[in-house]
């Protein structure tokens, strides 16, 4: 999806809107189709999976008035249609598009908490020349925008936007901390300056008149209910998955499979998926050759005890760095969750067999599933003098042996968050993938340089969250309310789209459809992290189909080893991209420090893999950028 709005500027170039379109990831003999407005054109280029002939957008109301463009896919269409043609309405296709244009229609800015799905639209009203555009509730698909010159630019992807000419794309100094700092830029912030996102249940509107107004129409709260015991918490996480489930699995007019990494949540996918089909489901797992990072194994045993038709592929240090290039040019800006590898070659795996899969991303935001969420528990615990006390451990130099390091690090950084005073900072020191100290080396001598001072994370709270009591006074529910609004739509979701998209593939998330994202959200935090244990409501209804004691084993995550590869020939490549690729003489990274840590590493002075991993990925997208 993608478009060009500038109101009483000369008449849009249609060539400018097909190359928007064209730049979209999808591959393969799907459609795409451009409309032109005088000042204002849309188009699409569509990865068909629901009415495979018969909904090629754009489409237009039966007037003609309005016509338009969304990417991503609506559960619940078929049951929203039928109450649509109660109303009155006609249908001239059997898919979601059209659904979505009759129910705003009908119900105004109301339609956007009727649709189960994930979506970003675009919609375009003919006679009052106003665009309206509109991301899901939490971010599952991207909807960038660009206002500069009277010119509104928008995409479903930043290459989208980048492809205008007459645009101008600084990066934004504040982004480059950022995702040297979280890993990622964090919305509604992209890495240029002038370009944004728009957040996850948000619209935003222009017309004739004046500039694109942004408003939300939904927002992620917490809600107070009376007493239930534990069981009936499972058994209304058990129906409901079930129900959410099937609904996914219907709504599509291809093969339907699904990512099995043996975790808890994709195996809860793909049991509820094999309870409902009269098919073995197919199912995809990404391996590793060092045991401590494969979880393939644990997949494999899921599989067969499922029935399934299952496919394991194995990543090596050659495949993930062959594959970098390619993976960074799919993601348009820097991200450097080193998981974005083997979900690449997920994608592709899954791809050659499958247009649709599910995926069980999101469940650990939802029901503290991930070990911060018990270490912000057990933190939160502690008097505030004991807190303030454990600062002074993460001061401590490393361990004089190697084995100590690594573990001497995480604990540091856990020391380093103890004193802060919410959850919601709590949060933000947590997710850090370098440290303040190191963030300082690394910027001294560059515009950046004093972004890390003591009280930059008290900063970050007064911007994103600047009553965190009015989240909750629970200060594990302030960490994960920004887990689910921060991280979630700009890290793990971020991944998964991009990775799938570029091989036409579909990835759909039952854990965040609206049904389960509001039975998280009315839970009691004891109920998802009961006696240290995470998603313990997800786990009890799901055990039963599942081998015995299957998910009593601790929680291992998609990861690689980064430690490793850094010190093996993946350092090589590293360096000579640091050297080549021109950041080294940009200014914005102290080029001393850098090279001190690639030789700390080395040595094995301090583990510096997530941050090396990093600049390996800045480094490529910086020599792609716009304007170079």
């Amino acid at each position: 999806m993608a478009g060009l709005y500038g109101p009483g500027l000369p008449p849009v170039d249609r060539t400018t809107v097909m190359r928007q379109c064209a730049t979209i990831a999808h591959r393969g003999p799907d459609s795409e189709g451009v409309f032109v407005d005088r000042d204002f054109a849309f188009g699409m280029r569509r990865l068909s999976i629901i009415d495979l002939n018969g909904s090629e957008q754009p489409i237009f109301s039966a007037d003609g008035r309005h016509a338009i463009v969304f990417n991503g896919e609506i559960y619940n269409y078929r049951r929203l249609r039928d109450e649509l043609a109660a109303l009155g309405h006609c249908f001239g296709t059997r898919g979601d598009a059209e659904v979505i244009l009759a129910a705003w229609r009908q119900w105004g800015a109301a339609a956007w908490n009727r649709l189960d799905g994930m979506f970003a639209v675009a919609l375009w009203d003919r006679e009052t020349r106003q665009l309206t555009l509109a991301r899901d509730h939490v971010g599952i698909k991207p909807l960038y925008y660009m206002w500069q010159g009277g010119r509104l630019a928008f995409g479903s992807e930043l290459k989208a936007v980048l492809s205008v000419d007459g645009l101008t794309f600084d990066p934004d100094p504040r982004a480059v901390h950022d995702y040297f700092s979280f890993g990622h830029v964090r919305g509604p912030r992209s890495i240029y300056s002038r370009v944004a996102v728009l957040p996850p249940g948000h619209i935003l509107q222009l017309d004739a008149a004046g500039d694109p107004r942004t408003e939300a129409f939904w927002r992620a709260r917490y809600e107070s209910v009376g007493v239930r015991t534990e069981d009936a918490w499972v058994d209304e996480f058990r129906d409901t998955w079930i129900s959410t489930v099937r609904s996914q699995m219907l709504a599509a007019d291809v093969d339907v499979g699904a990512f099995l990494s043996g975790g808890v949540d994709s195996s809860a996918v793909v049991a509820a998926m094999a309870r409902q089909s009269d098919r073995p489901i197919k199912t995809f797992t990404i391996g590793f050759a060092e045991r401590a990072y494969d979880e393939s194994g644990y997949a494999e045993a899921v599989a067969r005890h499922l029935g399934c038709e299952h496919r394991t592929h194995r990543v090596d240090p050659q495949m993930a760095w062959a594959v970098l290039p390619e993976l960074q040019r799919a993601y348009d800006e820097p991200f450097a969750d080193p998981s974005a590898v083997p979900t690449w070659y997920l994608s592709r795996l899954a791809a050659q067999e499958v247009k649709v899969a599910l995926s069980g991303d999101g469940g650990d935001e939802l029901f503290f599933g991930y070990k911060r969420h018990l270490t912000e528990r057990r933190i939160g615990a502690l008097p505030p003098a004991l807190r303030r006390g454990m600062r002074s451990f993460a001061e401590l130099p490393p361990l004089p042996w190697a084995a100590g390091r690594a573990v001497m690090q995480r604990w540091q950084k856990t020391a380093r968050s103890a004193a802060l005073p919410n959850g919601a900072a709590r949060f933000f020191a947590k997710t850090q993938i370098t440290a303040p100290a190191l963030r300082r080396r690394l910027f001294a001598g560059t515009p950046l340089e004093g972004r890390d001072r003591e009280d930059s994370i008290v900063e970050l709270v007064d911007e994103y969250y600047p009553n965190p009591d009015a989240i909750s006074s629970d200060g594990l529910e302030q960490f994960a309310m920004a887990d689910l609004e921060l991280n979630l739509p700009s890290a793990m979701l971020t991944k998964v789209d991009r990775a799938s998209m570029a091989h036409s593939l579909e990835v759909r998330v039952p854990m965040l459809s609206q049904a389960i994202v509001a039975l998280a959200l009315r839970m009691p935090a004891e109920i998802k992290l009961r006696n240290g244990v995470g998603k313990f409501p997800v786990r009890a209804a799901v055990a039963p189909w599942l081998p015995a004691n299957f998910l009593d084993r601790r929680k291992q995550g998609f990861q690689i080893p980064l430690g490793r590869w850094f010190r093996d020939d993946f350092e090589a490549y590293a360096r000579e991209l640091w050297r080549d690729s021109g950041v080294a003489q940009s200014g914005l990274l102290n080029a001393t420090t850098v090279d001190a840590l690639f030789d700390e590493h080395r040595a094995g002075r301090r583990d510096h893999g997530r941050l090396l991993y990093a600049l390996c990925i800045f480094c490529l997208w910086w020599l792609e950028r716009p304007g170079r």
